[in-house]
C-alpha cells in the first residue's frame, strides 16, 4: 500500500494524541505571545510616554510580521520540510521575543516585535499541515480543531501573566517568559517526526517507509482495511506550482479561503481590539470592562470543542456556515444590549461562534491543496487573513474619530456583522465539503 493508504487505515492512536499535544504546546506559545502585547502595552506607553498612534503601530507591526511571516514559512515549508520549519520558527521568535525585553527604545521594540510576528506567522500554516498530514480523513477535521483549541489556553497564560507579572515586576519579564519557544524547539527536534508525506513527494521513500511503521506500531498494529471511498494514493500524477493556486483547478478554493480569512480575522481583531474601549465607552470603568471581556474570552473554549465534534458529524461547509452566521447575529444582539447580562451573554455568543469558525477554518484550510503546494497555499491565505487584522483597528479607530462613541458604536458592531454574513455567504456558495475524503482523493477533485 502507498504511504497514504496506509496512514489513511489506522485508527488514532497514542501517536497521534502525542502530536496533537507536541503541535498544541507549540501553538499555545504563539497565543501566548500574541496575547502578551495587550497587556505589555499600557506599561510600555507609561515608561516612554507613547501616544496612542505609536501604540497601535506597536500592536500593529506583529501583524504584519505575521503576515509576510505566513507566506515565508509556507513556502519554506513545502521545500524543506514541516519539521524544520516548525522548529527553527519556534526558535527565531523565542529568541526574538527575549531580545524584545531588551529594547532600548521604541524603534528598537518595534524592530524586534516584527521578527516576533515573522516567525509567529511562519509556523500557523506549518503545525496545522502537519497534523492534517498525519490524521486519517475521518478525524482529521476533529484533529485541526482540537489543535486550534490549544490557543484559547495560550491567551489565558497571556492574561495570568499580564495580570501576575507585569505589574509586579515590569513589561520586560513579560516577554522573558514569552521567549519559552525557543527552548521547546529541542523538545520538537527529538520528539517531532517529518510528514511521511512529504517525504514520499520529495522522493524519501526509505524514511516515510519508517516513520509510517513507527505510527502503526504505535496505533496497534499494521493499517486496516481503509473505509470505502478514502482510499488514499499518492500525489505522483499531478506536478503543482504556487501559480496553481490561482489556477482553473484551484481557483475557486483560493478565492473561498481568501474571503474566510479575510472576513474572519476582520472581525476577530476588530472587534477583540476594541471591545475593552467599547465598553468603557459605554459608561463602564476600566477594570469592569477588563473583567467582563475576561469573562466573555471563556466562551471560546466550547466553542473550539462543539466545532471539532461538529466538523465529523455535519461536515466544514455547514458547521462554518452556522458558525459565521451566529457569530454575526450575536454581534448584531451585542449591540443591542442594554444591561450587564445581556452584554455578557452576547460577547459570550460572539466569543463561542467567532471562535469556532477559526476552529474549522484551521482544519478546513491545508485539506484543498496537494502535498507540493499545501502549506504554501495555507500561508497565502493566513497572509491575507493578516490583512484584514490590520485594516479592521484602523477601521474602527476612524469611525470612533469621525462619529463620536455614541453613534459609532451600533454602526460598528453592524459592520462586523455584515462582514460575518458576507463571509458566510461566500463559503456557501464557494465552499467544497471535504469531510470524510482523503488529502490526495481532495487534491484530485475539481
Amino acid at each position: 500500500m502507498s504511504i497514504a493508504r496506509r496512514l489513511e487505515g489506522l485508527p488514532l492512536g497514542g501517536f497521534h494524541y502525542r502530536l496533537l499535544f507536541i503541535c498544541g504546546i507549540g501553538w499555545l506559545f504563539d497565543a501566548m505571545d500574541v496575547g502578551l502585547v495587550a497587556f505589555v502595552l499600557p506599561a510600555v506607553g507609561k515608561e516612554w510616554h507613547l501616544s496612542a498612534a505609536q501604540l497601535g503601530a506597536l500592536g500593529s507591526i506583529g501583524l504584519l510580521g505575521m503576515g509576510l511571516g505566513a507566506v515565508l514559512g509556507g513556502t519554506l515549508s513545502d521545500l524543506l520540510g514541516r519539521k524544520r520549519v516548525f522548529t527553527y520558527t519556534l526558535i527565531f521568535y523565542g529568541v526574538a521575543t527575549f531580545l524584545a525585553g531588551l529594547a532600548v527604545n521604541y524603534p528598537w521594540l518595534m524592530f524586534w516585535r516584527f521578527l516576533v510576528g515573522l516567525g509567529l506567522g511562519a509556523e500557523v500554516p506549518v503545525a496545522f499541515t502537519l497534523m492534517s498530514e498525519f490524521s486519517p480523513a475521518r478525524y482529521r477535521g476533529r484533529m485541526a480543531v482540537l489543535l486550534e483549541s490549544f490557543w484559547a489556553f495560550g491567551w489565558i497564560a497571556a492574561a495570568l501573566i499580564g495580570y501576575l507579572a507585569v505589574p509586579r515586576w515590569g513589561w520586560r519579564l513579560a516577554f522573558f517568559i514569552g521567549a519559552l519557544p525557543a527552548l521547546y524547539a529541542a523538545v520538537l527536534r527529538r520528539a517531532l517526526p517529518e510528514s511521511p508525506r512529504y517525504l514520499e513527494k520529495t522522493g524519501k521513500v526509505e524514511a516515510a517507509e519508517a516513520i509510517v511503521a513507527m505510527v502503526e506500531k504505535s496505533s496497534g498494529g499494521p493499517a486496516g482495511e481503509t473505509p470505502p471511498g478514502q482510499e488514499g494514493e499518492g500525489e505522483t500524477a499531478a506536478r503543482v506550482t504556487v501559480r496553481d493556486l490561482w489556477s482553473r483547478r484551484y481557483f475557486r478554493r483560493t478565492l473561498c479561503l481568501w474571503l474566510l480569512w479575510f472576513g474572519i480575522n476582520f472581525s476577530y481583531y476588530g472587534i477583540v481590539t476594541w471591545l475593552p474601549s467599547l465598553m468603557v465607552g459605554r459608561g463602564f470603568t476600566i477594570i469592569k470592562s477588563f473583567e467582563y471581556v475576561l469573562i466573555m474570552t471563556l466562551g471560546q473554549v466550547p466553542g473550539y470543542f462543539s466545532a471539532a465534534y461538529l466538523v465529523e458529524k455535519i461536515g466544514r461547509k455547514a458547521t462554518l456556515v452556522t458558525y459565521l452566521a451566529l457569530s454575526g447575529a450575536a454581534a448584531y444582539m451585542f449591540s443591542l444590549s442594554t444591561t450587564t447580562g445581556q452584554l455578557i451573554l452576547w460577547g459570550l455568543a460572539v466569543y463561542f461562534f467567532n471562535l469556532g469558525a477559526w476552529g474549522v477554518l484551521y482544519a478546513y484550510t491545508p485539506e484543498l491543496y496537494p502535498t507540493a503546494i499545501r502549506a504554501t497555499g495555507s500561508g497565502w491565505a493566513s497572509f491575507c487573513g493578516r490583512i484584514g487584522a490590520i485594516l479592521a483597528p484602523l477601521i474602527v479607530g476612524q469611525m470612533l474619530v469621525l462619529m463620536g462613541q455614541a453613534a459609532a458604536y451600533p454602526v460598528i458592531f453592524l459592520l462586523f456583522t455584515a462582514v460575518f454574513v458576507v463571509t458566510a455567504l461566500g463559503m456557501l456558495i464557494l465552499g467544497i465539503e471535504t469531510r470524510g475524503k482523503t488529502l490526495e482523493e481532495l487534491s484530485f477533485t475539481p
